[in-house]
């Protein structure tokens, strides 16, 4: 009798299940009534992000189960020939024309002769195609040549970054009508044009959505002619790059068309233009003054400002459809520029830092030798080697037709608060050296302005809380998007249908991900898909990444079955999610750089330490979901068990590691260079960076002779005091005169690389009224005028 109702009870449940006709009845049409309650309001320029750009690898790790191979197949991003050729002719002679001590103290500009060289030699138009006289370059050697600047001058860097990120470029180059890509993108190609784009503005920041610019279809004269159709524009932006010094403004706005010019439309949309800057009643403001950074930015503006309906971008075909542009265009440009300049200046941390800590001498040692150094160099070099990884990843991703717009915004966060932490550590193993601005300081530019690579493009609070897993979650994740298409379907009953495979397809996603995770954690991962073909002492990282996958496709799942449209405002929760899934990400860029590079045993240290740091702030991440979950305390008991059933597997890098990666970076080696390659490294003998490489290597070659030195004094052979200790191991022949030579050389450049800039007393005084007047804020003088 029981057996018989048991029987009768799976078989009901089993129909109820697995017969789509009979589950729509009785379960998913229920649900689809909750879920469509629960869902937030998406308006349309969301779900325009939403649908802007492509999915890539991060889909990979949503799965639960990413496909290692598949990783490992993509190519390994490679310059072309003519690539290569510009990067070691033009580029490198950009990079010796460069002071950044003269462009950002005295000039407070790049000098004419480095504008018109950038212009010359086609910088502006590096993403431009051949066809139209540009260079055509690829996405990668695009990364290759501003991350190569930015270790030079950040000044520069923005400079030629700017045309070809988002801007004029890009978006005719995907949207433009065929004549303006003839009439325009030759001009920018030569610097004949010199872009910005006017996106952001006082009452619209982060919020870029919500801008107030507006235009309004109407008629009016334009160059003479009567009649023209067009539109009248307001707008009013700041923070725009290149602002103050362009010809030709690619602005954002939104535009209405009351009269119903154009159709019965009223509200047309969020709408580009480009609109050249000599146009009657434009208005380019005077500049920002950034951190002390010099590169070009201000603000613009402009009141009923009359232009034609073809400076649309696009034309007739381009109205309403700013948005989208926008999307695509950031998602491919965000993940270049930033990510490269961040890595530009984090290399030339690393090697000036690591160089510097063995030449720099206290307590009688180097104070690279120094426990506590140690463990700062370790952070600037595995920071850097992951850095690195991501930016090189991202660009290849890029170049193989991809528009990744979660990954654009992970590496953008990611690789910016990164670059900060090995500045950060930069700057506090330097002390004084660092803090002394003048031209012999490296870094104290670079350290003065990374919190605008913090801020722009998507300030990093809010990229890190609302777009990488809100975006990312529903992009990536196989089933969800599918089912708020089919829950925002017209037609009920085939959104039912739909909803309905999807339901059935995310229920199986989610049980078998909570299993993996469970057994995964159990087994320590012994039984998760790792490529056979790896080194053994890395192939268990792939493993644990497998782990940490199936884990965190769980969790996310669980948070929007539990949470819903609320997550959105979860904003924390969101942020450590999000953080789950940059950091795999992050992971899978090193295993596939060490796996490009052919695996050197050198490299190891730098992955080892990348790795287990990461993974250890994966723990940390999934630890903050699991305390502040939004459930009883049994429901994040049973949550822990599932991710964590033998407790938390993850350590910081232990300190031998961070021994090694420090000895890597206090000596010359193949490591040392491929950790820091793609930087300018000047030849000049006077440069600051080339006096430092030399001292480093005259320390290396002297520390037989020091040793030596040392041990005579300690067993009372020669005196202590430094004078006369020389001159008697000379003389007892403790050293040859080839080696007191080699000490002399040692001693004078290690005098010049400790030395800091002086100045004056009145150094940097002023009191003339123009400069007064100078540091009257824009926003003051516009009150004057409301």
């Amino acid at each position: 009798m029981i057996s018989s109702l048991l029987l009768t009870l799976i078989l009901v449940a089993s129909v109820i299940i697995f017969v789509p006709q009979v589950r729509r009845i009785l379960i998913s049409s229920r649900l689809l009534k909750i879920f469509r309650k629960i869902l937030p309001h998406i308006s349309q320029t969301e779900q325009e992000a939403l649908d802007a750009g492509t999915v890539w690898w991060e889909a990979e790790l949503f799965s639960g189960r990413p496909d290692w191979s598949k990783l490992l197949a993509f190519p390994k991003p490679k310059l072309q020939a003519e690539e290569k050729a510009f990067l070691e002719g033009p580029v490198e002679e950009l990079c010796a024309m460069l002071d950044e001590w003269q462009i950002t103290r005295e000039l407070h500009d790049l000098p004419p002769h480095v504008w018109q060289f950038i212009k010359d030699k086609g910088f502006f138009g590096m993403i431009i195609p051949r066809e139209y006289g540009g260079l055509g370059f690829s996405a990668f050697a695009h990364s290759e040549v501003i991350m190569k600047i930015s270790s030079r001058s950040g000044t520069a860097a923005v400079t030629v970054m700017v045309p070809n990120s988002l801007g004029p470029s890009e978006l005719l180059l995907q949207y433009g009508t065929e004549e303006q890509k003839s009439y325009y993108l030759p001009r920018l190609a030569k610097g004949l044009e010199v872009p910005c784009f006017g996106l952001t503005g006082p009452e619209a920041g982060s919020d870029a959505s919500a801008i107030p610019d507006s235009a309004i279809i109407c008629y009016g004269t334009f160059n003479g002619n009567e009649k023209v159709l067009g539109m009248r524009v307001t707008w009013e932006k700041r923070y725009i790059t290149l602002g103050p010094v362009a010809t030709l403004l690619g602005l954002a706005f939104k535009l209405h068309d009351p009269d119903g010019l154009l159709g019965g439309q009223k509200d047309l949309g969020i709408t580009l233009a480009l609109i050249p800057t000599d146009t009657p009643g434009v208005e380019i403001g005077r500049r920002h003054f950034p951190l002390d950074a010099a590169f070009q930015n201000g603000p613009n503006s402009g009141k009923d400002v009359f232009i034609p309906m073809e400076y649309v971008i696009g034309g007739l075909e381009g109205v309403g459809r700013g948005w989208r542009m926008l999307m695509n265009c950031l998602a491919a440009g965000r993940s270049i520029s930033l990510p490269a300049t961040s890595t530009g200046g984090a290399k030339l941390a690393t090697r000036a830092t690591g160089a510097y800590s063995r030449v720099r001498v206290q307590f009688k040692q180097p104070i690279g030798f120094f426990e506590g150094v140690e463990e700062a160099l370790a952070r600037i070099g595995g920071h850097t080697y992951m850095m690195d990884a991501a930016r090189m990843m991202t660009a290849g991703a890029v170049d193989l037709g991809q528009k990744p717009s979660v990954i654009s915004a992970i590496v953008k966060y990611h690789l910016t608060e990164r670059g900060r932490e090995v500045i950060n550590d930069a700057m506090d193993v330097h002390g004084g050296k660092g803090i002394c601005l003048g031209p012999g300081n490296y870094l104290g530019r670079s350290y003065q302005q990374i919190p605008v690579s913090i801020t722009v493009e998507g300030a990093n609070i809010l990229t890190r809380n609302m777009i990488i897993f809100g975006q990312g979650a529903i992009r990536c994740h196989p089933y969800l998007l599918k089912e708020i298409r089919a829950a925002g379907d017209s037609d009920t009953k085939r959104g039912l249908v739909e909803f309905d495979k999807a339901l059935a397809g995310h229920f199986v996603f989610t049980v078998g991900n909570g299993l993996r995770s469970l057994m995964h954690g159990l087994t320590g991962g012994r039984f998760a898909k790792a490529p056979l073909n790896t080194d053994s002492e890395v192939q268990g990282y792939y493993s644990q990444l497998t782990c940490c996958s199936a884990s965190f496709a769980f969790l996310a799942d669980i948070s929007l079955l539990v949470l819903g449209g609320s997550l959105k405002r979860r904003e924390r929760l969101s942020a450590r999610l999000g953080d789950i899934l940059s950091l795999l990400y992050l992971c899978s860029a090193v295993l596939k750089r060490f796996n490009d590079d052919r695996r050197p045993p050198s490299d190891l240290p730098l992955l080892h330490w990348s790795m287990q740091d990461a993974l250890y702030r994966v723990q940390q991440a999934f630890d903050g979901v699991l305390d502040n979950f939004p459930a009883t305390g049994f429901t994040r008991r049973v949550l822990r068990f599932m991710v964590f059933p033998l407790g938390k597997p993850f350590s910081p890098p232990p300190d031998e590691l961070e021994h090694k990666i420090a000895t890597l970076m206090l000596a010359p080696s193949e490591a040392r260079d491929r950790l820091t390659a793609g930087i300018y490294i000047p030849t000049a003998k006077d440069e600051p960076l080339n006096v430092l490489e030399q001292a480093l290597q005259h320390a290396v070659s002297c520390e037989a002779t020091e040793a030596k030195l040392r041990t005579a004094i300690k067993s009372g052979q020669i005196p202590a005091q430094e004078e006369e200790s020389i001159a008697a191991a000379l003389k007892q022949r403790v050293i040859t005169s080839t080696e007191l030579e080699i000490l002399k050389k040692m001693g004078a450049l290690r005098r010049r690389v400790i030395m800091v800039d002086d100045f004056p007393s009145d150094f940097g005084s002023r009191s003339d009224k123009a400069t007064e007047a100078a540091s009257q804020s824009t926003d003051e003088q516009r009150m004057s005028t409301i």
